[in-house]
């Protein structure tokens, strides 16, 4: 199914169908891609796993948490974050952090990988879902991210719940990532 961004409902109709625990193609602030609503359910029917199957992506790289708001980020981390960090935020920067203890049991890791994208809508629907989202680029895993509606559908549509249209993100580039592990800040992606 298409739903572009610009109707009305689409937020609405976008948050209710990652609730159902199916998969979507959107737009973010910056490359369209694959979401999901985190899930730590352990079932071949997560929305990680059902991901990973689509993109042909191995286990050992895990995907980023979309925020709805830059203040969520202390729900997942006990760890004060630099000014710095939410001086771009909401925004195109990926942070790494270590899990407080609660999240870490959730997840079984020690870190994720967390962002807040400047993109109203994008955040409405993360706000309606009542939880992080996945993201990850479009693409088959090693192959480069589609950034065009129509490649997109024709290689993925039958795969997805839904893709919503936003055009062509012609140009466009990932976020920059930083870690921000043992207090210290590291660039990881420009």
């Amino acid at each position: 199914m298409m739903l572009r961004k610009s109707e009305k409902d689409s937020a609405e109709r976008t948050s209710s169908i990652i609730k159902e625990g199916k998969i979507v193609i959107i737009p973010t602030d910056t490359v369209y891609g694959f979401s999901g609503i985190v899930s730590r359910e352990e079932s071949e029917f997560s929305t990680e796993k059902i991901i990973r199957k689509i993109k042909g992506r191995g286990e050992d790289k895990p995907f980023i948490e979309l925020l709805s708001e830059p203040e969520s980020i202390y729900n997942y981390t006990d760890h004060i974050l630099p000014q710095e960090i939410f001086g771009r935020w909401p925004g195109p920067l990926t942070v790494i952090v270590e899990n407080n203890a609660r999240y870490k049991k959730i997840t079984g890791r020690d870190t994720t990988a967390f962002r807040c994208p400047n993109d109203e809508w994008l955040r409405k629907v993360i706000m309606l879902c009542g939880s992080p989202i996945y993201s990850t680029s479009t693409n088959r895993s090693g192959e480069r991210a589609l950034n065009s509606v129509a490649e997109i559908r024709a290689e993925f549509e039958s795969e997805v719940e839904l893709i919503v249209s936003d055009g062509d993100k012609a140009g466009v580039k990932p976020s920059a990532i930083v870690s921000f592990l043992g207090g210290k800040l590291k660039t990881i992606r420009e």
